[in-house]
């Protein structure tokens, strides 16, 4: 019986994630021949400030950055 667990940073659409487990299932019994009715997805979310890749926090690695202002008279 195939046990598939992912893991991923946020969150994802209940339809997205029915797409996944299908592909996932798919997947399996073309490659392996299993059973659909055998295959187990999980799939679960990691909130971003749980999770950190590359030495960084993924919420901080994605957090959008402040733009600087091309017009402003700079500081003197």
């Amino acid at each position: 019986m195939p046990f598939v667990s992912i893991r991923m940073a946020g969150t994802a659409s209940v339809e997205q994630k029915a797409g996944i487990v299908a592909d996932v299932t798919a997947s399996l019994v073309s490659r392996l021949g299993k059973n659909p009715a055998a295959v187990q997805v999980v799939i679960e979310e990691v909130s971003p400030e749980n999770y950190g890749a590359g030495g960084v926090l993924i919420a901080h690695r994605d957090a959008p950055k402040p733009r600087e202002d091309a017009h402003a008279v700079p500081s003197q």
